[in-house]
């Protein structure tokens, strides 16, 4: 799904990040990165969170009160990324930030826009700068997917057209990539029914590929996702620290710390309640993506060590690393809480987190508490792998 529409003019930064920017283009045309690799609700509706090392191409200090001058590099490893940070001063919530280039679409007849991290088919990753994610391949089969019609040729302002957005149960942040091919005079095309009318008609031809692609859709026909103008909590009013720029065609996003070595963020949830709580978009058919085995795991801390975790406490731990054969964006949520916080320590693997289970020290909730044993999954993509900097 590649953009149609380029990039818009740029919003004036400060200069620093005018820097960080153009060196990450230069890093991303040489193709650095890309092929890697009782508490109340609201502090229940946790999202999942991911930290990943590599080499340099973003510096920050670290938190946890450390007024050392040692810096922390990132690598983005995501072809979209155009500027981020691990870290800011310019609002108190510990958490970075991530400017993704946007892709326009188009949904019955309206403009939608999205993003674009990770895909199931190596060979798509590398041609388009996404992270390799062969699990998504298993939500080729049945409905766990929408689609995607990518047009060849005509028109530069041809969007690619998808058949679902937020606000419907049928919407999903996955999406099978179908291309197609015109055969005759090519035309705008706004829909799926415009696709199928030109087809029956053979104006075109229609490929159905096994290829799934991880593109969140970040604004719709009718809405788009929050922004957080606070900027002091995890979650606060919104995943986002501006509006959608569809001038210039970008979105920041704030950018979490997890283990193993990966920076996060936080798109969508299978869960309603869960969606309105963290503020981000409910996709229904997201709860098929466990079943379907193309899911990874998330393990999110509600007590122990205070830190930057989605329920306030240490950060969460995946997995897997972004990247890697068995690397999925999406997550089953499990939550874990400390039997005596006296003896609470940063855990910083799923390993240690189940030796701890197993030892006693942990009791284990499937989802949250509040979901008395159902497990969502989370939508958290990791455009950026960087050395975990949390150590308690």
């Amino acid at each position: 799904m590649p953009s149609t529409g380029g990039l818009g003019p740029r919003a004036h930064r400060p200069g620093p990040r005018l820097d960080r920017r153009g060196f990450l283009a230069h890093v991303t045309r040489r193709g650095v990165g890309i092929g890697v690799v009782g508490m109340s609700l609201p502090s229940l509706l946790a999202a999942c969170s991911s930290d990943g090392g590599s080499d340099s191409a973003e510096t920050s200090a670290g938190r946890n009160g450390d007024s050392s001058e040692s810096q922390v590099e990132g690598s983005p490893i995501v072809g979209d990324v155009l500027d981020f940070a691990l870290e800011s001063s310019e609002w108190q919530g510990a958490f970075g930030f991530v400017t993704l280039r946007l892709h326009r679409g188009a949904f019955d007849g309206n403009d939608v826009y999205y993003i674009r991290t990770d895909t199931s088919d190596d060979d798509y990753a590398a041609q388009e700068g996404l992270v390799p994610a062969p699990l998504l391949g298993k939500l080729s089969s049945g409905k766990l997917t929408g689609r995607a019609y990518e047009v060849m040729g005509g028109s530069e302002d041809q969007p690619t057209v998808l058949t679902s957005e937020p606000g419907r149960p049928d919407y999903t942040p996955a999406w099978r990539l179908h291309r197609v091919e015109w055969s005759g005079q090519p035309t705008s095309l706004a829909s799926e029914a415009d696709i199928k009318e030109h087809e029956g008609l053979g104006h075109l031809t229609v490929e159905r590929t096994d290829v799934i692609i991880n593109a969140s859709v970040i604004k719709w026909s009718n809405g788009e996702m929050p922004v957080d103008d606070e900027r002091t909590q995890y979650l606060g009013p919104g995943q986002l620290l501006e509006p959608p720029n569809t001038d210039a065609m970008e979105v920041m996003f704030k950018l979490h710390e997890c283990f193993p070595e990966a920076r996060y963020i936080v798109c969508d949830t299978s869960m309603e309640p869960m969606a309105a709580g963290m503020n981000i978009a409910h996709s229904p058919a997201l709860a098929g993506s466990t079943g379907a085995g193309a899911t990874g795991r998330t393990n999110v801390f509600m007590g122990g060590i205070e830190g930057p975790g989605p329920m306030g406490f240490q950060p969460s731990v995946f997995d897997s690393t972004a990247g890697n054969p068995e690397w999925s964006p999406y997550w089953d949520h499990m939550t874990y809480a400390w039997k005596d916080e006296s003896t609470a320590s940063v855990l910083a693997t799923e390993e240690e987190i189940h030796q701890a289970r197993d030892d006693g020290q942990l009791d284990e909730f499937p989802g949250t508490p509040d979901t008395k044993g159902e497990i969502f999954v989370v939508n958290c993509p990791v455009p950026v792998l960087a050395p975990n900097t949390f150590t308690g």
